[in-house]
């Protein structure tokens, strides 16, 4: 089983969940931007919500799927289509072998998941598939997909066959069959182009004059155009320190948000250094990263604070969600 890429996009990659234990090697932990996604998308194929999927940005990839694969497509909406008819997302679909899946307009959100049941058959690279761009790593050959690449497919999990079992007999002369169940927008995070993102103050919040602390919860930051997987660079109210402050290098977080001598804040995502220098006014908490990771450059965000006691109840909150997701899915392929 294989797909073919007949058009790259703008930038798509294979992603996991990230490669982890190396960081004391100086290797990033890399992985999908949009977590929350990428784990439905697999669960709705049958997956474990760790593997692999295809991370695509903004403008879409045209793939030829040539052999029969169960897929879902989840995260931002950039318009898929299968053999040029709309497709609906958070969903199974079923598609038959010559089928080629396409992007079309951008309606929201900078990037979407496509999962195949069973994966991409490529070896790992420190216990992941993430492609980690910089140093050519992971992935396939380490790098954005292009024009002519061919990926192998494993064949579909267990799970994976009994929805093919049951969506093959709704298939039609388009190819394609699509399930009836699909994740609602009530179980989705509260995707938005300007949102407040909750936070917990940073290590260093106190060393920062009242005006900036002021202005840090009080103004939006704009997502500018020198943003990629590493970090958003924000625009804004300058933000200062009270006095000069001398650090030594220590580890930084998914969602930490650094402050270099300029003033513009940077938010720290996916691809993130192991170790960073600058003073942090605040981390992200877990459960508002996939909201920032569908945003854009020229989309606008602003802060709000939370105690950490209501970042890990938030985050409990998502993970039993998600289990009874799973549970929903089982009682689907019975």
């Amino acid at each position: 089983m294989c797909i073919e890429i007949l058009n790259s996009g703008l930038l798509t990659t294979i992603q996991d969940l990230g490669r982890y234990g190396f960081r004391k090697y100086g290797v990033i932990v890399s992985g999908s931007m949009d977590t929350f996604s990428h784990r439905l998308s697999n669960l709705l194929v049958g997956n474990v919500e760790g593997e692999a999927t295809l991370e695509v940005t903004l403008m879409g990839p045209k793939i030829l799927i040539k052999q029969d694969a169960l897929i879902s497509i989840c995260g931002g909406d950039l318009s898929p289509k299968i053999n040029n008819n709309e497709v609906p997302m958070w969903r199974p679909i079923y598609v038959k072998a010559g089928s080629v899946l396409s992007f079309g307009e951008y309606i929201w959100g900078a990037r979407c998941y496509v999962a195949f049941s069973g994966s991409f058959n490529i070896i790992k690279t420190m216990e992941s598939k993430s492609t980690y761009l910089r140093a050519e790593i992971g992935g396939f050959c380490g790098r954005a997909l292009k024009k002519g690449d061919i990926l192998d497919l494993n064949k579909p999990t267990f799970k994976g066959e009994k929805i093919i079992d049951k969506l093959g007999e709704t298939i039609g002369e388009d190819s394609i069959a699509c399930s009836k169940w699909f994740v609602g927008d009530d179980f989705l995070p509260d995707y938005r182009n300007s949102p407040v993102i909750r936070i917990i103050k940073g290590g260093q919040f106190e060393y920062f004059n009242e005006e900036s602390k002021r202005n840090f919860f009080n103004s939006k930051f704009d997502i500018t155009n020198q943003s990629d997987r590493m970090g958003y660079r924000l625009s804004g109210p300058n933000l200062k320190l009270e006095n000069p402050l001398e650090m030594i290098s220590e580890a930084v977080a998914l969602g930490s948000i650094q402050v270099p001598p300029d003033g513009n804040p940077i938010m720290l995502l996916a691809d993130r250094q192991t170790t960073g220098g600058y003073p942090k006014i605040a981390d992200a908490i877990t459960v508002d990263i996939p909201v920032l990771a569908q945003l854009k450059p020229g989309d606008a965000i602003s802060f709000r604070e939370v105690s950490l006691d209501e970042a890990q109840k938030l985050y409990i909150i998502r993970e039993k969600n998600i289990a009874y997701l799973k549970k929903a899915i089982k009682i689907q392929t019975e």
